[in-house]
């Protein structure tokens, strides 16, 4: 579970990266009062990327109207979604995995976190579509998969027609933008989304630190139960001269073998657990390789419980009835 843990975390940060990163952009262009965030609701001109377009060092620029925490109807379910609005045929227009690109109005591009067919009618606020293709990781805030809509339906749907837009993108670096906008790269963009889900972090990664609590105390009471039953067999080799530090060897080896067989059991089954869960899992390297060093850890701390009982084996109790 430590490892499910990890990849939770892991998680929020490689959908960040691949929604953030799948636009194809250097550098976003937000308003001031934003403060960095794309999940904000603050907005300016359309006519605004235009001038972003034309500023030195850009070579290419397209709007975005991002609707965060939208309701869509399927059927007759619903489920939170986020809305990107892109301009069809620029940044921002995802590569579909199946269907095909929007090509217009009341069409939708569906993450498969959607759990939506093509074909599929759907409806987002008061506002029909129909799903003419899917994405795969495209999702945000923790698994909220994304629509895609064209960026005059998004318009339509938050902003009532108005020709207005929650972000610009550009390749390249513009020199200079319209007063109330600041430029931001890719990752300032990306550790802002992760911002909002430091509180789910801190969670998951004290919950981790419970986890290897309760394994230290169960491998401690499997250690002192079989101590209790070897007791005669530490007496025998207490009373041929064996020292308490080959007896503690003798423990801690135990713990440890069955610490890193948890552990590799745990490396295991990782791999087919992720999809128990409705936001990506993506357990990072380095989980993988300190796991087996923490087990050898709480594997030496548990034998320390049965140490004492180890040591404290009467020699005279080997030769007892």
């Amino acid at each position: 579970m430590a490892l499910l843990m990890s990849g939770l975390v892991g998680g929020f940060t490689a959908e960040t990266d691949w929604t953030v990163g799948g636009v194809g952009a250097q550098r976003w262009v937000l308003a001031a009062n934003s403060h960095g965030s794309i999940a904000g609701s603050e907005v300016f001109p359309q006519s605004d990327v235009a001038v972003i377009a034309r500023s030195h060092g850009v070579t290419r620029a397209a709007p975005l109207v991002i609707a965060l925490a939208q309701v869509a109807r399927i059927g007759r379910h619903t489920m939170s979604v986020e809305v990107f609005g892109v301009q069809i045929g620029n940044m921002g227009d995802p590569a579909v995995t199946s269907g095909h690109a929007l090509s217009g109005s009341g069409q939708v591009v569906a993450d498969v976190r959607a759990g939506v067919t093509t074909g599929a009618q759907i409806t987002v606020g008061a506002m029909p579509f129909r799903v003419v293709g899917q994405v795969s990781n495209r999702t945000m805030l923790a698994g909220v998969p994304i629509l895609y809509v064209s960026l005059r339906d998004a318009q339509a749907l938050s902003f009532g027609g108005r020709p207005l837009v929650t972000a610009a993108v550009t390749r390249g670096i513009p020199a200079m933008v319209p007063a109330g906008l600041t430029v931001l790269s890719n990752q300032a963009i990306e550790q802002r989304l992760l911002a909002n889900l430091s509180g789910a972090v801190s969670s998951i990664n004290n919950s981790k630190v419970v986890m290897w609590l309760v394994a230290a105390m169960i491998v401690a009471a499997l250690l002192y139960v079989s101590a209790l039953q070897r007791v005669r067999d530490f007496a025998v080799l207490k009373a041929l001269g064996s020292s308490s530090l080959a007896l503690f060897g003798s423990l801690a080896l135990q713990a440890v073998v069955v610490t890193l067989l948890a552990a590799a059991f745990a490396m295991v089954i990782s791999n087919f657990m992720g999809g128990l869960f409705k936001q990506p899992v993506a357990v990072p390297a380095s989980a993988f390789a300190t796991l087996p060093a923490v087990a050898v850890g709480v594997g030496l701390i548990s034998s320390l419980v049965a140490l004492r009982r180890a040591t404290g084996a009467d020699p005279a109790a080997a030769f007892g009835g």
